[in-house]
């Protein structure tokens, strides 16, 4: 398979978003609202990176794999600012940057997980889905939120990125978990990282809970 470089318009924010997952978005600052038209005039996507601590404003730092977007519902307000929703639809790898426009853009090429045995992943699916679905009943709980959810992907891959996206982990956790190029790894982390937070969320809950009666007496 051929590896075919495009120019992107990037968006470096303190957050990082996974294929297959949905983010809204406000743009308000001008070299952004630039990007939006420049994207709309174009019909073309942009990608959102990951700052990266060590940057400072109008000379952000990327790192060096993120993950590209498509524009949903966009709105424009009087002043000129946006409103949408971003969805992320695959991965890429910035091969060089340039700022000869307002804002960052990049040469960018695919970037894929390596092809996997669809059996070695059967069993690490089964664990991630199981110990996630417990972490989200408790994390709806605790914002007493309805439990209520839709299924999750059933795709090996996509299952992946879609947990990463709803851990409660800090941004480099989730921007290794992005960078990997092996989705038994991925989820076998995730798996390790909610084995640990599923308890936790347990204890918070059952903390509160004594409290909450007492409030009901």
């Amino acid at each position: 398979m051929s590896i075919t470089a495009i120019e992107l318009p990037l968006f470096p924010l303190d957050v990082v978003l996974f294929p297959g997952t949905v983010m809204p978005l406000h743009i308000f600052e001008p070299r952004y609202r630039q990007m939006i038209q420049d994207c709309q005039r174009t019909q073309k996507p942009f990608g959102i990176v990951l700052t990266k601590p060590e940057s400072v404003y109008l000379h952000e730092v990327p790192y060096s794999v993120g993950t590209m977007v498509q524009m949903r519902n966009v709105e424009r307000m009087e002043d000129g600012r946006f409103t949408l929703m971003a969805i992320g639809t695959r991965r890429f790898r910035i091969v060089s940057q340039h700022r000869d426009r307002p804002y960052l853009s990049a040469t960018v090429e695919p970037f894929m997980d390596d092809p996997e045995p669809a059996q070695i992943l059967t069993l690490p699916m089964a664990q991630a889905c199981g110990l996630f679905r417990n972490y989200l009943e408790m994390l709806l709980e605790a914002a007493s939120e309805d439990s209520s959810y839709a299924d999750l992907p059933e795709d090996p891959e996509d299952l992946s990125y879609f947990i990463a996206y709803f851990l409660e982990v800090q941004n480099e956790t989730k921007q290794r978990l992005l960078e990997g190029t092996s989705t038994q790894e991925r989820l076998r982390d995730e798996i390790n990282i909610l084995r640990r937070e599923v308890p936790f969320m347990r204890q918070i809950l059952s903390k509160n809970l004594p409290e909450d009666r007492s409030m009901l007496n």
